[in-house]
């Protein structure tokens, strides 16, 4: 089987995780922030906390935003569901602005229309999550734009695009947005085994995104610490976080697959384009690309223009080919239709989701496995 999404793992990987197990603290030891500051280095920020999972990420960027109950998150119904759940673990609604059929991301336009319907009604979003949906960065600079009069807090889901460019600057850098949300899950540009980070630029974004991911308790910010000089073993919880912590083996695996994330994305850089030269004549819809931004091409994701989507894939599968649906649109769950969504209510979601399918990519890809899985289609299609 050729499966969708891959890890690549080599000795130097495994070589630090031993080094940990044999050597070092497993948990707040030193691999963690060795981790958290070279992802700040590479993405040009100054702030950076490592956590257990990207969904991880996502409740804590949400609550260090401010968010609670009676406040409202925006997101993309184009995504996994951790992008709305978030905003339901604050005990936040979720609502969703439909996505630009061409790029597969928020539609700036849809935003701006819903903005204007949201100020009228008094029910602007307290933060919106945005997606850049398989690797390829949402024009930014046009929806901070829209946002930054309301204050709306940015957080940008970048679970697909770490190693990607927008107008010049990796993504996750929050030029355009207050925090960035990454994911190290096995199918993603690096692994961590499982987890995830916080990105922010500002300061007090930090402190707050450090405290919600350890119990809410700090040994250093106290309150009073002159009551306690000379009290090594006093610490303070001050407000209700959680145990979100990564470990310093998964860090010690993120230290050593950052150093090969510009390879493996210019890896999937020629697999994409390769993708895009062999379907060019098969009736198909391929992923757009965009003058502002490099993709990181975290998925491939084709449309299929007349044929039937579940028998396309069940045949693809017959012929060992691992292709997945990326994604069924979050507020057409069974949750969320329990809340008052319903099909019908982000047409263009919808529609792109029906024929969505995702062919094979990751690294250790090869032009024959490739050539296979397009020879394949080719045959199914016919």
């Amino acid at each position: 089987m050729i499966p969708y999404g891959k890890h690549h793992i080599d000795a130097a990987d495994i070589n630090a995780v031993v080094d940990v197990l044999e050597n070092q603290f497993l948990t707040q030891g030193q691999m963690v922030p060795q981790f958290e500051q070279a992802l700040c280095d590479y993405l040009n920020i100054t702030h950076c906390v490592a956590v257990n999972s990207g969904t991880s990420a996502l409740h804590i960027a949400c609550l260090a935003a401010g968010v609670g109950p009676g406040d409202v998150v925006w997101t993309s119904p184009n995504s996994f569901a951790a992008s709305a759940n978030c905003a339901r673990y604050c005990g936040a609604d979720a609502d969703f602005v439909d996505i630009d059929p061409a790029t597969r991301n928020i539609s700036v336009e849809g935003l701006a229309t819903k903005l204007k319907q949201a100020e009228a009604a008094g029910k602007l979003p307290k933060a919106i999550v945005v997606v850049h949906f398989s690797g390829m960065s949402c024009d930014m600079q046009s929806i901070q734009a829209l946002t930054k009069p309301y204050g709306i807090i940015l957080i940008e889901d970048t679970a697909h695009a770490l190693g990607g460019t927008y107008q010049g600057r990796k993504i996750g850098s929050c030029h355009f947005s207050d925090m960035s949300i990454l994911s190290f899950h096995p199918v993603k540009a690096i692994t961590t085994a499982e987890g995830g980070a916080v990105t922010t630029a500002d300061p007090e974004l930090a402190k707050r995104l450090v405290l919600f991911a350890k119990h809410g308790i700090t040994r250093t910010d106290i309150q009073s610490p002159e009551a306690h000089q000379g009290e090594g073993w006093y610490y303070e919880q001050q407000l209700l976080g959680f145990n979100y912590r990564m470990s310093d083996l998964h860090a010690a695996l993120g230290i050593t697959q950052l150093k090969k994330l510009d390879q493996f994305i210019v890896q999937r850089q020629q697999q994409a384009q390769r993708y895009s030269e062999l379907l060019k004549c098969l009736p198909v819809i391929l992923p757009s690309v965009s003058e502002q931004s490099q993709s990181a091409w975290h998925i491939y994701v084709i449309e299929l223009k007349q044929h039937c989507r579940k028998t396309v894939f069940n045949a693809l599968v017959d012929k060992g080919i691992g292709v997945n649906v990326h994604y069924i649109p979050i507020h057409t769950h069974p949750y969320y239709r329990s809340l008052g969504f319903n099909w019908g209510d982000f047409p263009h979601a919808e529609q792109y989701y029906k024929m969505a399918l995702t062919l094979p990519l990751y690294p250790s890809l090869t032009e024959e496995e490739q050539i296979f899985v397009v020879n394949s289609l080719k045959e199914v299609l016919n």
